[in-house]
C-alpha cells in the first residue's frame, strides 16, 4: 500500500484521541479545530479501511484495530522525534527542555535540596517538573509526555531504563510516648496495620508500608488515609496512629509538631526504598539521562553510605 499521503500529524491526532478519549480535548491538545481533526481521522480510517474509534454522544472508545494503530503510531512518532535531537545534539548535556516527573513522596523533599545546584551546573537546562502518583507518571513516560521519572521500583519496568540513585531509609513516626518509639529495638515485623495511618491507594509507599508489617498484621488498617505525607504527619500528631516516613520527609531542626511526634530509626538497615531514575530504553538523548543520574547521585541529601546498601 502506498502511504505517501499519511503524515506524522495524522498519527499525532490518532494518539491524542486515544489518550483523551474525547475529540474536543484532543483537538485542543493538537492546536487544531475539532472538525479538522475529525475529518483527518475519518480520512485515515477510509484510506486504511478500518474503524479506529467507536463514537457516540456520550463517549469515545478505542477499537482493537485502533489499539494496534495507536501502538505503532507511538513507535513511529518516538523515532521521528529523535531526528531533530540527533541533528541538534550538543556536546553540553541537559541543554534545552527536559520534562521530569517525581512521585509525590519524593519530589517535595528532594527538589528543594538540588534545584539551585542543578541550575548552576546546567545553565541551559529548561526544566519542567511534574509530581503525581507512580502509575500516572510511568504511563506519561511510556507515552512520551515525560522524559524521565524519579520513583521507587514498585511496578513493571519492562522497556524502561533504570538508574539507581540512592537508598532512602524509612523512619517510624509515632505519637509522643508511643511504646514502639520507646522499644529497645524496632523491626518492620513490629508494625501492625490496624494501628497505623497510611497514604491512600495509588501511593507506592502504602504498599511498601504494608509489606513491612508482620504476617497476619497487614490485612486490616484503621481506615484513616491521607493524600500526602504532610497530612499523614498531622494525623500522627493528632494521635490517630503511627506510620512510617521516608528519611527526607523528616525535618531536622525543631519543626512544628516535633513536640507531638517521636521519630525512630529501624534496627534493620534494609527497611527503606531505592529511589531510581527511569527513562525509556529508546530515549533519544541517553547522554542527558547519564548526566542527570550522575548529578542526582552526587547531590542527593541522603548520605553516600546509605546509597551503597
Amino acid at each position: 500500500m502506498n502511504i505517501h499521503w499519511m503524515t506524522l500529524r495524522d498519527l499525532q491526532y490518532v494518539v491524542a484521541v486515544a489518550e483523551e478519549l474525547h475529540f474536543g480535548r484532543a483537538a485542543k491538545r493538537c492546536s487544531v479545530s475539532q472538525p479538522a481533526l475529525s475529518t483527518q481521522i475519518r480520512k485515515l480510517e477510509e484510506q486504511l479501511g478500518g474503524l479506529f474509534f467507536e463514537r457516540s454522544q456520550r463517549q469515545v472508545t478505542l477499537t482493537e484495530q485502533g489499539r494496534r494503530l495507536v501502538e505503532q503510531a507511538r513507535l513511529v512518532l518516538e523515532e521521528a522525534q529523535k531526528i531533530p535531537a540527533l541533528i541538534k545534539q550538543r556536546e553540553t548535556p541537559l541543554a534545552g527542555p527536559f520534562r521530569i516527573g517525581a512521585i509525590a513522596s519524593v519530589g517535595p523533599y528532594l527538589f528543594p535540596h538540588i534545584l539551585s545546584t542543578l541550575r548552576k551546573t546546567f545553565p541551559e537546562l529548561e526544566l519542567f517538573i511534574q509530581e503525581g502518583l507512580t502509575d500516572g507518571l510511568i504511563q506519561q513516560l511510556r507515552n512520551g509526555n515525560l522524559d524521565a521519572v524519579i520513583a521507587s521500583p514498585t511496578f513493571d519496568r519492562n522497556g524502561l531504563r533504570e538508574e539507581r540513585l540512592y537508598f532512602e531509609p524509612f523512619l517510624l513516626a509515632a505519637p509522643k510516648g508511643h511504646p514502639l518509639a520507646r522499644s529497645r529495638k524496632l523491626h518492620g515485623q513490629d508494625l501492625h496495620a490496624d494501628e497505623m495511618v497510611l497514604l491512600e491507594d495509588g501511593h507506592c509507599m502504602k504498599d511498601q508500608t504494608l509489606q513491612l508489617c508482620g504476617s497476619g498484621r497487614r490485612q486490616r488498617s484503621k481506615g484513616f488515609q491521607a493524600a500526602s505525607l504532610e497530612t499523614l504527619r498531622q494525623m500522627v500528631a493528632a494521635g490517630m496512629g503511627y506510620t512510617i516516613l521516608p528519611e527526607l520527609a523528616v525535618p531536622e531542626k525543631s519543626p512544628p509538631l516535633r513536640e507531638l511526634i517521636d521519630y525512630r530509626a529501624f534496627d534493620e538497615r534494609q527497611v527503606g526504598r531505592w529511589i531510581t531514575l527511569y527513562s525509556k530504553e529508546r530515549f533519544s538523548r541517553p547522554g542527558d539521562i547519564d548526566a542527570l543520574a550522575d548529578f542526582l547521585r552526587k547531590e542527593s541529601p541522603i548520605s553516600s553510605s546509605s546509597s551503597q546498601k
